[in-house]
């Protein structure tokens, strides 16, 4: 068994392959858990990596997709919202609400509808690189069309 066949990579290939069917999971081979290792593995900047964070908000779940050199403002989740409260989604959540485990989270194929929002500081690169399931896998994409893959609304969210 190899990676792609996970069902949580199968989810996020599917979603790609719908949108494009030249988009594909690539498989690393060391781990892309976080934007500093996922630079690494691919030789780009930090920055080129979408973080998908999960914010569990008033009465849901926001995911939130962010330049990995940059950090999610509170704050500016809260009045992008308009709401009181907000904070980073529990492991159990992030299984529960998008299928993935922390590490492996990808923007698409998530086992129930999420609102998202994009930051605007990833328009910065040309080829960006995002999660596919798994914490080996990501794929490649660049700003316009991870807006589209996503339909994500894209903010000023970070600090």
């Amino acid at each position: 068994m190899t990676l792609l066949d996970k069902e949580s990579v199968k989810r996020a290939e599917k979603s790609l392959k719908q949108f494009d069917p030249k988009m594909s999971v690539i498989i690393l081979d060391s781990s892309a858990r976080t934007a500093k290792e996922a630079a690494s593995s691919l030789g780009c900047e930090v920055g080129a990596i979408v973080k998908s964070l999960l914010f569990k908000t008033e009465n849901s779940f926001t995911l939130f997709l962010v330049s990995g050199d940059k950090k999610a403002s509170l704050n500016k989740i809260k009045k992008t919202l308009n709401i009181k409260d907000a904070c980073l989604a529990t492991a159990n959540d992030v299984k529960n609400t998008t299928g993935f485990t922390i590490g492996g989270v990808s923007p698409v194929g998530h086992i129930s509808k999420i609102d998202i929002f994009i930051d605007n500081s990833l328009d910065r690169f040309k080829n960006l690189y995002a999660a596919a399931g798994h914490p080996n896998c990501v794929f490649k994409t660049d700003f316009v069309n991870l807006q589209k893959i996503t339909s994500g609304s894209i903010k000023d969210i970070t600090e």
